[in-house]
């Protein structure tokens, strides 16, 4: 089974090295890489970055994740919830994918709002990560990691299944809203507010356990 994250975890990386390879000779000398909250391109490079800058990333992230449950602290083991762990990093190279293809697309003049798009990306991205999040268990690297989650498991247990409900939930409602066109700050907004409520939940209850004597 980890093998299989792994793999698809290459394919992900090789997907982004044979679309670019594919589309180079079509590629203008410079092509747009950030773009402002409005679409606008405000920042470039050459087309020979998009064969070295995503995939060297995203190979870093894999050996990231790789080295993390090694460098995992006793009784903070991602081992635990190993399945979940590796769900996760294949979500955000994944992501990552997503965010090249935009680039290439931008680069090759087609038309689209990727302000827009980008934002839609990301509250999938969230709904994902809520899918699987109530699963995560304490740990220093991934989760809504506060000093009252890190500090008693009871915390982080309760906090990661509010937050597996906030994150589902303000993802969807999120894309949705990038689905209607409904303003910029809306599902900004749904992210955000998904983000943070579990980070005050995670205060709340703690000092709710503090007050009855429950750490």
């Amino acid at each position: 089974m980890t093998r299989n994250y792994y793999f698809i975890s290459g394919a992900l990386i090789a997907v982004v090295l044979l679309t670019t390879a594919a589309a180079y000779p079509y590629l203008p000398n410079i092509v747009p890489m950030h773009w402002d909250a409005h679409g606008n391109v405000n920042g470039w490079g050459a087309k020979w970055t998009l064969l070295v800058i995503d995939p060297g990333v995203m190979l870093a992230l894999l050996l990231l994740f790789s080295a993390l449950p090694w460098l995992s602290p006793k009784h903070f083991e991602v081992n635990s919830f190993r399945s979940t762990y590796l769900y996760i990093m294949v979500a955000t190279l994944a992501m990552m994918v997503y965010l090249h293809a935009l680039i290439l697309a931008a680069s090759l003049s087609w038309k689209f709002d990727i302000s827009r798009a980008v934002e839609g990306g990301g509250c999938l991205l969230l709904a994902l990560m809520g899918n699987v999040l109530g699963k995560v268990r304490r740990n220093f690297f991934v989760g809504v990691r506060t000093p009252w989650t890190i500090a008693n498991e009871q915390v982080w247990n309760a906090t990661h299944r509010f937050a597996a409900k906030t994150f589902f939930v303000g993802g969807l409602l999120g894309l949705l809203a990038v689905i209607a066109n409904a303003p910029f700050w809306l599902p900004l907004a749904a992210i955000l507010i998904a983000a943070l409520a579990p980070v005050i939940y995670s205060l709340v209850f703690y000092k709710q356990l503090e007050r009855q004597g429950g750490l």
